[in-house]
Order: structure tokens, then sequence, then C-alpha cells
């Protein structure tokens, strides 16, 4: 994780970047589960994963990302991409133990891409929106964030 360009002092960065360090928690207890052979365990944490990274990815792609398109677009619609990708691999566990026997492979392949993913956004994204982004832009954020129920510290 970056912590040498000042990014974690404002506030919507510091609070992705905790929603990431959560999921990436989270994957390793997947990857525990995958070695055991607990699928039910990789449906629960992929159900677990998906509550954290909904409202986060709503903040990034209709707050943060729309800032950053003009001067970054394909990399924005990279990031959009992978966004897909993995909402749709989670979302096959959202009732339970997906059907597919090939679930468990593609859930430990798409979390790599999901932890490429952060790495990309918190080596690239966020101290690109540190130095690209104002006072204002970083209030649209907030208000993103808070529209989509997740509380700002106080």
């Amino acid at each position: 994780m970056c912590e040498y360009c000042g990014c974690q002092s404002v506030t919507a960065i510091e609070e992705l970047t905790r929603e990431h360090d959560e999921v990436v928690a989270m994957i390793a207890e997947v990857r525990t589960a995958h070695a055991a052979g607990d699928v039910a365990r990789m449906a629960e944490l992929a159900r677990a994963i998906s509550t954290v990274l909904e409202p986060h990815t709503v903040v990034e792609e209709e707050g943060l990302f729309p800032l950053l398109t003009d001067d970054f677009p394909d990399h924005v619609a990279a990031l959009r991409d992978e966004h897909r990708r993995v909402e749709a691999v989670l979302g096959a566990a959202a009732t339970g133990v997906p059907a597919d026997g090939a679930w468990p492979e593609d859930l430990i392949a798409t979390l790599e891409v999901l932890r490429e993913h952060i790495l990309k956004e918190q080596d690239g994204v966020f101290p690109a929106a540190l130095t690209t982004l104002g006072g204002s832009d970083w209030d649209t954020v907030d208000a993103v964030r808070s529209r989509v129920g997740i509380r700002l510290p106080a």
C-alpha cells in the first residue's frame, strides 16, 4: 500500500484504502478456504467481499472516476471493466454456493485480478487524484459516499 505520497491524508482516499485492506484480508481467508476445499466458506466470503465492494465501487465509479476520466480515460475504462469482472464472479455466490464446479477456481483467479486492481488504485489512481483534484472534487466524492450510506469518520 502507498503511504509515501500523502494521499492517505484525504479522507476519501483513506476510507477507500481501509476498504481495500478489509477486502485483501478476506481474499487471504478465501485462499485458506480454497486450500481446505471449503467451497461453502468461499461463497460466504465472496458475499462478504461483495458487501464491502458494492458501495465502495459506487464511490469510485460515481465519485472519483468521473473526475479523472478526462485525464486518464483508458486507465479508468480498464478499472471499470475489472469492476464488472469481479462483480460477476462474486455475484455468482449471492444466494449460496454456485452450482458451477469451476467457480472456486474462477473465484481464485478473479481475486488475483482484484488484488492487482487494488494495487493499481492505491499506487496509481489515488496519488494521481491527490495531484489532480481539488477541494470541491473531494466534496463530490464525499457526497457519493454519504449517498450510498457509508459514514465518513468524524
